[in-house]
């Protein structure tokens, strides 16, 4: 039997996505936005949809992690009150005030890092391409919050 003469073509991935969006990396060469490939009600649907669930469970979760919350300060203060604990008030309050300063060197040169900016921007275009698929999201999410 003959030997088959196999020719392979080399493909370089870090050329072939250097300019290409993260969704495109992830879900496909032709995954475009959502305009393109489905229509106005899917859109709202699929949207409303995912925004629905994603409220819904989002208020389970704060319900009980407010709970939680709610409920180890309210340990907390039993304990020290019937003396299990003794809590440093001024100790407390030097570590807040040296938490303020620290938040307000932070927020006073008000400048995003480059890379925080161009994935803001890449948010930003996604979302103007799917401004349908996007308003179903957030009525759904609202939706699911209330219910």
């Amino acid at each position: 039997a003959g030997a088959k003469d196999e020719t392979f073509r080399v493909l370089d991935l870090t050329e072939y996505t250097k300019n290409r969006p993260w969704w495109r990396k992830i879900f496909a060469p032709n995954s475009g936005s959502s305009a393109e490939k489905y229509n106005v009600a899917t859109q709202l649907v699929i949207g409303g949809v995912t925004g629905w669930c994603t409220g819904f469970i989002f208020q389970k979760v704060g319900k009980l992690a407010a709970t939680a919350v709610g409920g180890g300060f309210f340990l907390l203060q039993l304990a020290n009150h019937t003396g299990y604990v003794k809590v440093d008030w001024n100790l407390v309050q030097r570590d807040m005030d040296k938490a303020k300063q620290q938040l307000k060197f932070h927020t006073s040169g008000n400048k995003m890092p480059p890379e925080v900016k161009s994935k803001v921007d890449e948010v930003i275009i996604f979302l103007k391409k799917n401004v349908v698929l996007t308003g179903g999201f957030a009525g759904g999410f609202l939706l699911g919050m209330a219910y």
